[in-house]
C-alpha cells in the first residue's frame, strides 16, 4: 500500500497530504458557517437556512471521502510510529485523527439512519470540526509553519 500511495502522489506524499488536509479544514470551516445559517444562528441575505443545510450535506459528502483518503495515506505511508522525535505531537495527531474518523462515522450514521439522535448533531458537528482542526494543526499546520 505504501508503494501505491507513493506512486499516486508521485513521491510527494507529505505535500499531497498537506494540500488535501488543508482543503478538508477549509471545507470544515465552510460547513460550520453553513450550519450556523441552517440553524438560524447566522443570517445572510444571499442564502437561506434550507439552501445552507442542503449545501452542508453536499459538501459533507465530499469531505468524508477526502478525509478517508488522507487517513489512508497517513496510516499506510507514515504508520503509527513517531519517526521525527516529536512524540507528543505524534500521539495527539494519531489520537485526534482516530477520534475524528469515529465521530465522523457516528455523525453520518445519525444523519442517515439514527434520526432520533438528531438532537446531538450540533454537538457531533462541532466535535468533528474541532478534531479536523486539531488533526490538521498537528500535521499539515506543523509542516506549513516549519515546526
Amino acid at each position: 500500500m505504501e508503494d501505491l500511495v507513493e506512486g499516486v502522489a508521485r513521491g510527494n506524499v507529505t505535500q499531497v497530504k498537506v494540500v488535501l488536509a488543508s482543503v478538508v479544514v477549509a471545507l470544515a470551516v465552510y460547513q460550520v458557517l453553513l450550519m450556523a445559517v441552517g440553524y438560524g444562528k447566522l443570517r445572510l441575505p444571499f442564502v437561506g437556512p434550507r439552501a445552507a443545510s442542503f449545501a452542508h450535506r453536499v459538501a459533507g459528502d465530499t469531505i468524508v471521502p477526502v478525509a478517508v483518503i488522507v487517513a489512508v495515506m497517513c496510516v499506510s505511508y507514515f504508520g503509527f510510529e513517531d519517526e521525527d522525535g516529536e512524540e507528543l505531537r505524534a500521539v495527539v495527531h494519531m489520537t485526534a485523527g482516530s477520534l475524528l474518523l469515529a465521530v465522523l462515522a457516528l455523525k453520518v450514521a445519525v444523519v442517515r439512519w439514527l434520526h432520533r439522535w438528531g438532537r446531538f448533531l450540533p454537538h457531533l458537528g462541532l466535535t468533528v470540526f474541532t478534531l479536523f482542526v486539531l488533526t490538521w494543526i498537528t500535521s499539515a499546520g506543523d509542516y506549513l509553519w516549519g515546526g
